[in-house]
């Protein structure tokens, strides 16, 4: 606890996880959760490196003022599969966190909320294997020497990283490889962590279980009867999950490097409401203040168990929301003052999400990731809700592309027509990043940002939202021109009749 910069009450924290893929299909879902969020994990891999999802994730992040930290994910494949050396390893992962932060630093700005450059000394980089189920991080293994070398743990953190080397020897630190008599050193992230992640793959994959065991041991790692009889892979598995579990690095990272939504609201208010920044909304929003009139924003609709119902998935950040509670729905066409896109209701109810489950609540402050039941008739996918009549909106979320490969739809039979006019705008409502249209001739066409993104929505179009049977055209694409400027010299042509 004495870790974490801001004011905390107790030991307790609330952490809402969104998950979504970083692939160009799922950049609607990217968006849309990072306007739900206040911090990003990115996760990439040591062995592939950075990809262009990534970067275009940190992109969006930036532009929705998120901090990002960073968890390189593969280590077990690059000492299993590639067998890279100690310090083949860290020359990789050195190389994976300058490309994420190359791509950070080209549009940061550190005037509104600071660097967002990943660090290991700072705790904001973990490295791990998600296949495996174990992750760390340099302040676990701060923690472990800190004692033992006679350094704080912040200070510790720094030399575990970067040209800092160690002799065991003489228990000198050094910037250099080698002294002045050409002795070499080791560098302190290879001996002090990478080596007994090492010894611990070795042991465990050598088929020698008491060696194993015996390390384990060592490490006061505790093991069933069940886990003593394990071999190979799954003792590997076993004994470095438990040494290193996961959650614990990660939970970690969350509360110390990431900030509140109390702290994140501070810098992201400027950014996301589209009104004065002295009005009584943004000075709410600023504060996150409870007491403050409502303002939250529905980042997408979540498809309810009741059959064309949908969740409003929304971020509150002020005031806050009960069960019942009249309201005012903000479209994204609305104007202050005017009527357009504007509807008054009263929301039927509030609920959390917890994985699969869903739970009703009375209400909830601000700051938390609620859903609204009642909503989904007056709101496409996104849009603003407050019970302030001078509240503006806040910003609508951009996407990264525009929707351009096309398929038309048809049914099998002809009496599921009226599921197939239905089913599309359900389909709309649930992804923002699929187009649905109708043509005046009645062909229904389904547009999306690529064939695998088009595949994915047919099949939820499919079995979701229309479940019906459904007949499928060619996959083509649009292709449109435009004037950009007039032209010097008049240009003639003829028709292909030759008559005009």
């Amino acid at each position: 606890m004495e870790d974490i910069a801001e004011k905390e009450q107790g030991n307790g924290f609330l952490i809402n996880l969104v998950s979504s893929s970083s692939h160009n299909y799922a950049s609607s879902d990217v968006a849309a959760a990072l306007r739900l969020t206040d911090g990003i994990l990115i996760v990439t891999d040591v062995v592939s490196g950075v990809p262009a999802q990534v970067e275009a994730v940190l992109r969006m992040a930036h532009a929705e003022m998120v901090k990002p930290v960073l968890l390189i994910d593969g280590i077990d494949c690059a000492l299993l599969e590639s067998k890279l050396a100690q310090e083949d390893l860290y020359q990789s992962l050195h190389h994976v966190i300058e490309n994420v932060n190359v791509t950070i630093s080209s549009y940061q700005d550190k005037s509104a909320m600071g660097s967002q450059l990943v660090s290991p000394e700072l705790g904001t980089v973990a490295f791990g294997s998600s296949t495996q189920g174990w992750c760390f991080s340099l302040c676990q293994f701060a923690t472990c020497y800190a004692k033992e070398l006679g350094i704080e743990c912040s200070k510790l953190m720094a030399k575990l990283w970067g040209d800092n080397f160690y002799d065991l020897q003489t228990k000198m630190w050094s910037t250099q490889s080698s002294d002045a008599t050409g002795k070499n050193a080791d560098r302190s992230f290879n001996l002090l962590v990478l080596d007994l992640i090492y010894k611990l793959f070795g042991a465990s994959l050598e088929g020698d279980a008491d060696k194993a065991l015996a390390l384990a041991d060592k490490l006061s790692i505790i093991f069933t009867a069940e886990e003593c009889t394990l071999a190979d892979k799954a003792m590997l598995t076993a004994i470095v999950g438990k040494y290193l579990p996961a959650a614990d690095a990660l939970m970690d990272m969350f509360c110390i490097c990431l900030p509140s939504p109390a702290k994140a609201q501070s810098y992201r208010c400027g950014g996301l409401y589209e009104g004065p920044q002295d009005d009584e909304s943004a000075a709410g929003i600023r504060a996150c203040d409870p007491s403050s009139p409502l303002v939250l924003y529905v980042s997408r609709m979540v498809p309810a168990s009741d059959k064309g119902c949908f969740y409003a998935f929304s971020h509150l950040f002020s005031g806050t929301v009960n069960s019942g509670q009249k309201v005012r729905i903000q479209g994204p066409n609305y104007t202050p003052g005017k009527h357009t896109d504007l509807f008054v209701t009263t929301t039927q109810s509030t609920v959390i999400m917890m994985g699969s489950s869903i739970e009703s609540i009375d209400d909830c402050p601000a700051g938390n990731i609620v859903g609204l039941v009642g909503i989904d008739q007056y709101m496409l996918n996104s849009g603003t809700i407050t019970t302030s009549k001078t509240a503006h909106n806040m910003k609508a979320i951009k996407f990264s592309y525009t929707p351009v490969v096309n398929i038309t739809v048809d049914v099998i039979n002809l009496k599921d027509l009226p599921k197939l006019v239905e089913g599309p705008k359900r389909l709309s409502k649930a992804s923002p990043s699929v187009r649905c249209s109708t043509s005046d001739t009645g062909v229904h066409t389904i547009a999306g940002a690529s064939e695998l993104h088009l595949i994915r929505s047919l099949k939820d179009l499919e079995e979701d939202y229309a479940q019906i049977p459904i007949a499928k055209g060619v996959i083509f694409a649009e292709y449109r021109e435009t004037i950009q400027a007039k032209s010097s010299a008049i240009m003639m042509a003829r028709s292909p009749n030759r008559h005009s």
